[in-house]
């Protein structure tokens, strides 16, 4: 996450503290001073588009999306690059390829930094599981698909439920198939098991926050919906996810979901939520963020947003430790 992105998250923070988010601010809240970050390296990759990128000690994976063109060579988004960071400019170290994929989505390490999972795109979709026994050298322990990861894993997060590695997994709509949520059990990388499926999302699940036996899953402009899966104190599991509490977000388009453990009064209250609107990757983009109060599962309920003209926050993250 860059400075700027902390920055933007910081001010939605301080607004809540402020106000209390006890109303929703009924008008934009607009910052007019720029922030100029300071470029200290960069890893270029010509041939392909970057889309995601994950950290485990001073080893980077960044992942690949779409069709790229560069002197009449046509390259696929089905690379992982992998980077040494301990310096201040990247160094390409490897390439992964991923067989019987056009786009690469999340690629994230577990807790434990032993495994490394990425989503893939388009028919067949899949998660490929890898081993990092050595960072510099993943070795692919396993690949994951059937018939409900069609046609496509658009995002995959990994958290640990009750001691157990579970991927949570998105998965795209496509003609009469319905957007749907799939939980695989990860215990044995070998071998992942399906535990959970079900259709949800208008027309999208796009991406989920887990923590705390809680699930909380961006569905578009269905809103965001709350469930059990171990401790939301209603009997749900990973397995058998109960539903807590919805709410739809103004103007809809909810893409990712970011729950605020708050490090200076141990509050749980707020969940910040990305909205992406319409526009031009790489150049422009519109959404707001939005902050839900969750005190209350049972009725969550949106208290502000803030706004920035002509841009829109896509994905974020927030460095708790810091509070921003």
């Amino acid at each position: 996450m860059t400075r700027g992105q902390r920055w933007v998250v910081a001010v939605v923070v301080s607004l809540c503290v402020v106000s209390g988010c006890e109303h929703r601010v009924t008008a934009p809240v607009t910052m007019h001073e720029s922030l100029a970050l300071q470029v200290d390296g960069r890893g270029n990759v010509a041939d392909r588009f970057t889309a995601e990128v994950w950290v485990v000690g001073n080893v980077a994976y960044t992942t690949t999306w779409g069709a790229r063109t560069l002197n009449d060579v046509r390259s696929l988004g089905n690379a992982i690059k992998i980077w040494n960071v301990d310096g201040t400019t990247p160094l390409l170290v490897d390439s992964l390829i991923v067989p019987d994929a056009v786009t690469l989505g999340d690629i994230q390490a577990t807790d434990d930094g032993k495994l490394l999972v990425v989503a893939a795109e388009f028919d067949p979709g899949s998660i490929v599981i890898y081993d990092l026994t050595n960072p510099l050298k993943p070795q692919l322990v396993s690949r994951f698909t059937n018939e409900n990861t069609t046609p496509g894993v658009h995002t995959a997060e990994v958290q640990r439920v009750n001691g157990k590695n579970y991927a949570f997994l998105c998965i795209d709509p496509s003609g009469p198939r319905l957007a749907r949520l799939v939980i695989v059990d990860l215990s044995n990388p070998a071998e992942p098991v399906e535990v959970f499926s079900k259709e949800m999302g208008a027309p999208f699940v796009h991406d989920v926050f887990v923590r705390d036996g809680i699930l909380m899953t961006a569905l578009w402009n269905d809103g965001i919906s709350i469930f059990d899966i171990g401790g939301g104190g209603k009997g749900g599991s990973v397995d058998n996810p109960v539903l807590l509490g919805n709410t739809q977000t103004v103007d809809g388009k909810v893409h990712n979901i970011w729950w605020f453990h708050d490090p200076s009064n141990a509050t749980k209250r707020y969940a910040f939520i990305g909205e992406e609107g319409p526009g031009s990757i790489g150049a422009s983009s519109v959404g707001d963020i939005h902050v839900v109060d969750v005190s209350d599962f049972a009725n969550p309920h949106e208290v502000a947003f803030y706004h920035v003209p002509g841009a829109g926050p896509h994905n974020f993250s927030v460095d708790e430790p810091r509070g921003e």
